[in-house]
């Protein structure tokens, strides 16, 4: 396999989180379990086969690797890819791929799926995306992975199996969707991107921005270019229902080791061990 970008894996349960996320440098998560991925800033090699992306806004550390990923799924004669973005990216994402279909002499097959917040993407008959508006200088959304799954109604529960048949056979619905939260993606936000979207904070696994963590940065500032601050997670750390919380997208100006002592030092506990710096 070709190593050619930094890859950190996680798991968790029966999921795997794998990616990579700096701002300003770059960002690209993949769920090799559900079979998509979040933002595409740059693309290992590993991420090819997943045929499924979802884009939150349009900032080059989050896009800039689509055309790559576009061409070399063709070059290995894989189908087109399918990719959920903004819809105000979709004419300029399309010029971009014919500017470099110009320069490479190669066709860029992909399907661009325009989105917009309170939407719903059916991928599978187990799993739906919901679509949330997310805060940040440019148009932008956040996603919630849901398992999908038909259970017995609580009024059938004490039947034989003969029983609920009969009732299926004529016509009575016995079953109801129940929907659980797996993944949330936040992408680039300030506080109430996430606040919006109570799911985030009850899905299982959030992937959530932390850019920055030292004391002495301004956190209007920091809001205002839709970003979060430490305090921010302090703040709402009793609403975290989440196994497992990642804080990811932190800034170049900081060394990992200065990020751990500062998070530490606020979150002693790490939110009961389920708070994961992904450095």
């Amino acid at each position: 396999m070709v190593n050619n970008v930094p890859v950190k894996t996680l798991k968790h349960g029966a999921l795997t989180i794998e990616g990579y996320s700096r701002a300003a440098v770059q960002t690209y998560w993949r769920i090799p379990e559900m079979s998509l991925g979040f933002d595409i800033g740059a693309q290992p090699w590993s991420f090819m086969g997943t045929e499924n992306w979802f884009i939150s806004h349009g900032h080059l550390d989050h896009i800039a690797a689509l055309p790559v990923y576009v061409a070399r799924r063709r070059m290995m004669k894989m189908e087109p890819p399918r990719i959920y973005l903004p819809a105000g990216l979709i004419g300029p994402v399309r010029e971009i791929l014919k500017a470099f279909t110009k320069m490479d002499r190669g066709r860029m097959p992909v399907e661009l799926i325009p989105t917009g917040p309170d939407e719903e993407i059916e991928l599978s008959r187990e799993l739906v995306v919901t679509t949330t508006a997310t805060t940040h200088t440019v148009p932008s959304i956040g996603f919630v992975v849901w398992d999908r799954r038909k259970k017995l109604k609580p009024e059938y529960a004490e039947l034989e199996g003969h029983e609920i048949r009969d009732l299926r056979q004529a016509g009575a619905e016995v079953t109801r969707e129940v929907r659980t939260p797996m993944v949330a993606y936040l992408g680039d936000s300030s506080p109430p991107g996430l606040d919006n979207c109570p799911a985030m904070y009850e899905a299982k696994v959030l992937i959530c921005e932390l850019t920055f963590v030292a004391p002495d940065h301004r956190k209007d500032k920091i809001h205002k270019f839709g970003h979060m601050h430490l305090d921010d997670f302090v703040d709402r750390r009793e609403r975290f229902k989440n196994e497992l919380v990642i804080a990811s997208h932190l800034s170049t100006r900081y060394h990992p080791r200065q990020v751990e002592s500062m998070v530490k030092k606020r979150i002693p506990d790490m939110l009961d061990d389920r708070l994961h710096l992904w450095l």
